[in-house]
């Protein structure tokens, strides 16, 4: 949420492509080196963490799998804010920040599914079953997926962005669908044990690199939608110019 409000701010105070694009450019080399340092830290936590009494060395899984998770639904969080700054507020940056989420919450939410199965034939017996968090993550996948699709194969801008805006804002009734899916029916997944009241439930020697790794892959997710939308100004830039020169050329 944090990262929501910042982003908000800036778009807010800087609604102007040029002045986001300055503080973007300035911004990019520091977010690139705070995030290699985060993953060497936790790497290097990860590796040295004790496995677990029950599932061994492959509760390390986790360490991948809850951050995709976590970055996943925030992703898709992050489009429905920028859906209603695209169709309320009409924000000039608001779709860019929205098309530049998409495939970004898409390859988080595909690795949550596919390390999900891994640790899941170990634990579960079976790489697959139809539990309510694992088909809510998948139908939340394939929600970016038509985002996606709808950006890719519109060809009017105005339109696409109210398309994908009213998509990621409906979409959004499958958040606390997968949040709650825990506590709401009978699943294989436990339920929370990071953010819990009482405190995790999670030893220390896991709890921190997990920590560590979350805040890695989310500095992570920021510098990547950060440099997607630089680019996505650009390449608008683009196409209004070849536009125009196409109007300028005479019959």
């Amino acid at each position: 949420m944090t990262y929501i409000r910042t982003v908000t701010t800036l778009l807010r105070d800087r609604a102007n492509p040029s002045r986001f694009l300055g503080i973007v450019n300035r911004l990019l080399p520091w977010l690139v080196a705070v995030t290699i340092i985060l993953f060497v830290i936790g790497l290097c936590r990860a590796m040295n963490a004790p496995d677990d009494y029950q599932q061994g060395a492959t509760v390390k899984i986790m360490f991948l799998h809850v951050p995709a998770a976590w970055l996943g639904m925030f992703g898709w969080g992050f489009m429905s804010v920028a859906a209603l700054g695209t169709l309320v507020w009409r924000h000039p940056l608001a779709d860019v920040a929205c098309k530049a989420a998409a495939p970004i919450g898409a390859a988080f939410t595909f690795i949550c599914l596919v390390t999900g199965s891994l640790w899941g034939r170990p634990t579960w017996g079976t790489y697959w079953v139809w539990d309510a968090r694992l088909t809510s993550m998948l139908v939340l996948l394939l929600l970016y997926l038509c985002v996606i699709a709808i950006y890719w194969t519109a060809e009017e801008p105005g339109r696409e962005a109210r398309a994908a805006a009213i998509l990621s804002l409906v979409g959004a009734v499958n958040l606390p669908i997968i949040k709650f899916s825990v506590d709401w029916w009978n699943t294989l997944h436990q339920p929370a044990s990071v953010f819990r009241m009482g405190g995790s439930t999670i030893d220390p020697a896991l709890l921190t690199p997990l920590l560590i790794m979350a805040l890695a892959f989310t500095v992570l997710f920021v510098t990547l939608h950060l440099a997607i939308m630089r680019n996505e100004i650009l390449r608008r830039r683009v196409r209004s110019m070849r536009l125009m020169q196409a109007q300028e050329v005479p019959a």
